[in-house]
């Protein structure tokens, strides 16, 4: 049997080297039970592999891959029994159908016919694809196979599922409907979910907490707000301000305020070096003073700065 923990998924200073390469160094991830985690990073950050760790598919070079409380390498079986993968492309049988497919799919996990037929039935409805469960998969588009993908993962009934780059190539229409469809399996059915993905903008609309993976590390871990915290520089800060009105009573205001160590005019916004993060604080002595802060933002800590610094590249 199975520990009870606390964790749906769980890594513990997990490690994978080829050779010299470090492909993932010292990870240590949770994810909540019935909750949706982007592991997202740029393409090669070592996300694939820290998934067929978790698989059970290949060995960590040190430490642990938990699943639902089994170990991924000493307990495969079990882990295979609870999880729902879906790769990055993924492949039918192109001339067969949807339903054919499934039900290859459902013969392999060893599940009766008539409870195959029911299962196939409500996944392909759930996943929109019942008018097509007909067609062959050869006549299905991008977006439609990846459905399909979700829907052969659901005839399995999996408690938690694992998808690699799941809205590659699917157009916006498909993406929404896509991510609707992710969300709901949380949200409705209970379901564990875990994507990974180097699309941030996209992924992170529907994520309950998302960790950043640059070159096989984790450099930050949780909820969109404590993500921004996380990442934010340890000596000091930049605030952008704007005001209405500007004069030189905003400059002298400034330079006297605690904590605030210098001052420059970037076009026209006023770059505040501080010690902390002193919006809070600072804006109750603007509107004392007569101005209203039309602009007021911290620099380089949002996820903006962040898709800017390591996801643009990868995804244009």
């Amino acid at each position: 049997m199975g520990l009870e923990k606390e964790y749906a998924i769980e890594t513990i200073n997990l490690c994978k080297k080829y050779g010299n390469l470090v492909a993932v160094d010292n990870l240590n991830l949770q994810v909540e039970k019935g909750t949706v985690y982007g592991l997202l990073g740029p393409n090669g950050a070592g996300k694939t592999t820290t998934i067929l760790m978790l698989l059970g598919l290949t060995e960590p070079t040190s430490g642990q891959a938990i699943i639902a409380g089994y170990d991924s390498s000493r307990n495969p079986l079990q882990v295979k029994s609870l999880v729902g993968y879906m790769p990055d492309n993924v492949g039918f049988y192109e001339e067969l159908t949807g339903e054919e497919n499934l039900l290859y799919t459902a013969e392999l996990n060893g599940l009766p016919r008539s409870l195959a037929n029911k299962r196939i039935a409500q996944a392909l409805e759930r996943v929109g694809l019942k008018a097509a469960g007909g067609r062959k998969v050869s006549e299905y588009s991008r977006g439609m196979r990846q459905r399909l993908g979700i829907a052969d993962v659901l005839v399995k009934d999996p408690q938690i599922i694992i998808m690699d780059e799941p809205t590659l190539g699917i157009d916006p229409k498909g993406i929404h409907e896509l991510l609707a469809l992710i969300t709901s399996l949380a949200k409705e059915d209970g379901r564990t979910i875990l994507i990974s993905s180097h699309l941030l903008h996209q992924i992170q609309k529907i994520c309950d907490q998302v960790g950043i993976f640059v070159q096989g590390k984790l450099i930050a871990s949780g909820t969109l707000k404590q993500l921004e915290s996380q990442l934010l520089p340890s000596d000091c800060l930049e605030i952008e301000l704007k005001t209405s009105p500007s004069d030189e009573n905003l400059l002298a205001l400034c330079r006297a305020f605690p904590g605030i160590r210098e001052l420059k005019w970037e076009n026209d916004l006023l770059v505040l070096t501080c010690d902390r993060d002193l919006r809070q604080d600072f804006v109750p002595a603007l509107t004392a003073n007569g101005y209203c802060p039309i602009h007021l933002s911290l620099r380089g800590t949002s996820l903006d700065s962040i898709y800017l610094r390591y996801f643009r590249k990868e995804e244009a």
